[in-house]
């Protein structure tokens, strides 16, 4: 199985960045302005050899990976924005909601996930808390995360919800097998590759991260499968992965010193326990 995936966040109108989604700097840089998205939508549409879904995937057809477009997070702009414009193009996109923050100001309500689910978008769990890393979370906590946060999605769409994406760029085997004994069938991960994985019956799938700044020339190329704009994504992640096994803690501690600050409580929703506040980081 392959698959092109990019891996998108919120998309605001006028740089209003705090608008949808989580607030702050960090959170700002993985979003899109509303004109820097339309161009981005119109260059991948016009390379794209192949518009899917995890649907497609999943069928092991022959030819050309498909591409898929996906949305982190569950930030209000997902429904006031991109699923008009993904319609418009002829897409449709995978919408990954942090479950603890619907119907909070500046994220989805279940009324619209409902909607976005009925228009053909494909919904997942994007966690219930979005933890800063998700890596370093107790397997107990893993399985929680994963399983309440894919039994609320189900409730609120009325059918099963087994595809999730990874908060904060955390991936490791352990996440993807917790995300497997949560009933989780597909787990997107911010890992730059095309090739899928299977992790205990789970089928994991690479993502290509965009970010405020990068041209929509960059996302064609990566949407066209050329091969320098993924290895010089792989090489700048895997760089960042060795910076993070390295570091640990004090690589988040720096990282929400130099971009970040705390989400807790930030925007008027639940807040969380001392030591597991919320952040973001690729995902």
């Amino acid at each position: 199985m392959r698959a092109l995936t990019l891996l998108y966040h919120d998309v605001v109108g006028g740089r209003d960045w705090d608008a949808s989604g989580f607030p702050g700097r960090a959170a700002a840089g993985y979003k899109l302005d509303l004109d820097d998205f339309e161009r981005h939508l119109a260059a991948v549409s016009a390379v794209a050899a192949r518009r899917g879904t995890v649907r497609d995937v999943l069928q092991h057809t022959v030819g050309p990976p498909p591409v898929l477009l996906t949305f982190d997070d569950g930030g209000a702009s997902a429904y006031a924005y991109v699923a008009d414009l993904l319609e418009r193009a002829g897409w449709r996109g995978h919408f990954f909601i942090t479950t603890d923050y619907l119907d909070a100001p500046k994220f989805v309500t279940r009324a619209q996930v409902r909607e976005l689910a009925a228009r053909g978008h494909v919904i997942g769990t994007h966690s219930c808390s979005h933890p800063l890393r998700m890596s370093a979370c107790s397997w107990d906590r893993l399985v929680a995360e994963w399983g309440r946060s894919a039994a609320i999605l189900s409730d609120v769409l009325g059918e099963p919800v087994r595809i999730a994406s990874v908060p904060g760029g955390a991936f490791s085997r352990r996440v993807a097998a917790a995300a497997a004994a949560a009933g989780i069938a597909v787990l997107f991960t911010s890992e730059p590759m095309v090739r899928c994985r299977i992790v205990d019956d789970c089928v994991v799938i690479g993502r290509y991260a965009l970010r405020r700044g990068t041209r929509a020339a960059a996302a064609a190329a990566l949407a066209s499968g050329s091969l320098g704009a993924r290895l010089a994504q792989f090489w700048s992640w895997n760089l960042k992965k060795v910076a993070k096994a390295v570091g640990g803690e004090g690589y988040s501690v720096l990282w929400r010193m130099a971009y970040g600050r705390q989400y807790a409580g930030s925007h008027g929703g639940p807040r969380v326990p001392m030591g597991e506040e919320r952040g973001r980081q690729s995902g």
